[in-house]
């Protein structure tokens, strides 16, 4: 009897333990997190290519127009400024000698080709002429330096739209100097200042005559100052010996003469010469300057091929 007893209590503590036991399984079962799954392998896909950036567009050279010298034959300038214009050429700097040094000055002060007609009509011998006495010269030239104020607005040098500079004759040494600041009515005065004619001009301490005397086309000052395509206007005048009469005319003759050999050099390291057709015209006739600016407009027409071909052989 107290075997069956003790086999019944065993058998009722073996349930017990088997439903406490079932009872941890379910709970530590219910308390496991559901296993995760591990993330997606994400294969980087390669930047899309950079396209390589467009060649910048060429750019174009710089051009200088350099103005000669020539007394009157300098409105020839004026119509090569109008045909370059209109055909869509702009200079970017102008330099000037003598009869070039007042219409680059003009031109440089931010006046158009139209606007330059104006003073050309005003400007003959009378408005430019104011006598001196006998001395080192018969004129004086302050009459020309107010003119060039009055139609520049009265700008130094260094004020221009355009790089101007002006080239004179350093008289005591001979030298050339380049005018790239300062009063351009005074500059343009020392530039024209022909010798025996206008009285030498003082600038500082130094005295200055004609630019002509050793750039009767200033070329190589153009390069100086950046020009890379130069266009040269030379309106100098062949030596010809004719209606030398009277003192003017016969030293615009010598300084045809002197003016020759400079050309031929200095012409060389230009990229376009042009050279207005204008026989019978002497330096000192003024009142052919319709005709002198349709020879200059004539001559930049006629070179605009071989123009526009030197520009493209240097664009960068």
């Amino acid at each position: 009897m107290l075997d069956e007893n003790k086999e019944g209590l065993n058998a009722g503590r073996r349930a017990w333990l088997g439903w406490a036991l079932a009872g941890s399984a379910s709970w530590l079962a219910g308390c496991q997190s559901a296993p995760v799954a591990p993330p997606p392998v994400v294969v980087a896909e390669p930047p899309p290519a950079i396209p390589p950036a467009p060649p910048a567009p060429p750019k174009p050279p710089r051009i200088g127009l350099a103005l000669g010298g020539g007394a009157a034959r300098g409105f020839a300038h004026i119509g090569v400024i109008q045909a370059l214009e209109e055909s869509g050429i702009r200079p970017d700097l102008v330099v000037g000698t003598s009869a070039g040094s007042p219409v680059a000055a003009l031109y440089a002060s931010g006046k158009r080709p139209a606007e330059l007609i104006r003073p050309a009509d005003s400007m003959d011998e009378a408005s430019i002429t104011d006598w001196a006495f006998p001395g080192r010269g018969l004129i004086r030239g302050e009459a020309l330096a107010r003119f060039v104020r009055e139609h520049t607005g009265a700008k130094n040098i260094d004020q221009m739209a355009l790089p101007l500079g002006i080239v004179a004759t350093d008289l005591d040494s001979g030298a050339p100097i380049l005018f790239q600041r300062g009063d351009a009515g005074l500059a343009v005065r020392a530039s024209s200042a022909v010798p025996a004619v206008f009285q030498p001009v003082r600038i500082g301490d130094r005295e200055y005559v004609d630019g002509g005397l050793v750039s009767p086309v200033p070329v190589r000052f153009a390069r100086q100052m950046g020009a890379e395509v130069v266009i040269a206007v030379d309106i100098s005048a062949a030596p010809e010996g004719a209606g030398t009469g009277d003192a003017l005319r016969m030293l615009l003759q010598t300084f045809a003469i002197m003016g020759r050999s400079i050309n031929q050099f200095e012409l060389r390291d230009a990229d376009v010469v042009l050279r207005p057709r204008l026989p019978g015209v002497s330096g000192a006739d003024f009142a052919a300057r319709k005709r002198v600016i349709q020879a200059g407009r004539e001559a930049a027409l006629a070179a605009l091929p071989d123009l526009r071909a030197k520009v493209a052989a240097k664009m960068h």
